[in-house]
């Protein structure tokens, strides 16, 4: 067995790549619900890209920190195909969570997806050194597999559960730290040895020409990060007063939601409350809770006429609906007898003074 060491400057710069990716993909899919379908994909493929790309180059920028007592090359084929490989299996957690109701079940597979891609994309990128062959055994790949879909799924489950800017950046952590971890997790349970193979599927790279590719691929994605960080320090833009309109906003079918692969709608008056769930609500009526593809903005402003308030950054109530109230020190609880499906709803001190105007109190 091979002796080897890191270089330290590229180890440091393996997390940064990591980081930026994490970073400019996550935050690239911030608001791609709100768009229509053909927009939405174009969002999340690039968003792929910078996911994928980004999780291929920590790797090879890591493997060109490896130092080995011996020469060795990749075979370029074997090498790209872990880029692609990468690439799609991020794009298919993608697709996962800005196609399909945000559920505790949508956010674990998502993460559960992207920490099987780095755990193939890394042992794909490893097969294809040439020259030197890394030894490992099915306890080793277990052990990475396991740190890897874990850290993925807590980064995708924070970047998701909350899509703000502070989730965002924890999610940035969370991921970079995911791929990070999972590399150098795998690599130390990893031996390296000497191989006489030199029949690889494809023309071979040596370090200088995978450090170039390796370099171009982490150009993109800076400028991406640097674009996409503009974007997340810019200050948030104040709307103009609306002017008022003489046309009250009105629901010419109701309120959608989903149930059983179809669409329904239900009347304002027997909805008790509303809450956000990620880029979409639940509805609560009687005991049941109904998924419904709006936003709890777009609920909002729509059902404002209707008399629903917001109670909360999370819920609407309907005031029609609530039984009781209890006013705490700085904040507030509205109380749904008539509703199994929730029973309470809080009042933040911000909206406190609202939701007691229009209970009469």
């Amino acid at each position: 067995m091979l002796d080897y060491s890191h270089n330290a400057w590229l180890v440091a710069a393996s997390l940064a790549v990591a980081l930026m990716a994490g970073f400019t993909g996550l935050y690239l899919t911030h608001g791609a619900s709100k768009l229509d379908d053909q927009r939405r994909k174009i969002i999340v493929a690039l968003a792929a890209v910078v996911l994928g790309g980004g999780i291929w180059s920590m790797h090879f920028v890591a493997m060109l920190g490896l130092q080995l007592p011996i020469l060795f090359y990749y075979d370029a084929l074997i090498t790209l195909i872990s880029a692609l490989v990468a690439i799609l299996m991020v794009g298919l957690a993608l697709l996962l969570l800005h196609f399909r109701p945000r559920s505790v079940q949508t956010i674990v597979g998502a993460g559960v997806i992207v920490g099987l891609g780095i755990v193939v994309m890394h042992y794909i990128g490893m097969a294809g050194m040439e020259l030197c062959r890394p030894v490992y055994n099915v306890w080793d790949v277990l052990l990475s597999t396991l740190a890897s879909v874990l850290l993925s799924v807590v980064a995708i489950w924070v970047a998701y559960d909350n899509r703000t800017q502070r989730n965002i950046l924890l999610g940035t952590a969370c991921f970079g730290l995911a791929v990070f971890t999972m590399h150098f997790v795998a690599t130390g349970l990893t031996d390296f040895t000497v191989s006489d193979s030199t029949g690889g599927a494809g023309p071979a790279l040596n370090n200088q020409v995978l450090a170039m590719g390796v370099t171009v691929a982490v150009f993109l994605i800076c400028g991406a990060f640097l674009l996409t960080g503009v974007s997340f320090l810019e200050p948030a833009a104040v709307a103009a007063p609306a002017a008022p309109s003489s046309e009250p906003v009105t629901l010419r079918a109701g309120i959608p939601f989903e149930r059983e692969g179809q669409t329904f709608f239900a009347t304002p008056t027997e909805i008790a409350a509303i809450r956000a769930e990620g880029h979409y609500t639940v509805l609560y009526i009687g005991a049941e809770k109904l998924f419904c593809p709006w936003s709890i903005t777009e609920a909002e402003t729509r059902l404002t006429p209707d008399g629903f308030l917001r109670a909360h950054r999370s819920y609407l109530v309907n005031p029609k609906h609530v039984s009781s109230f209890e006013r705490h020190k700085d904040n507030g609880t509205c109380y749904f007898d008539g509703v199994d499906a929730l029973t309470k709803v809080p009042v933040s001190r911000s909206r406190l003074s609202d939701i007691r105007d229009a209970l009469g109190l």
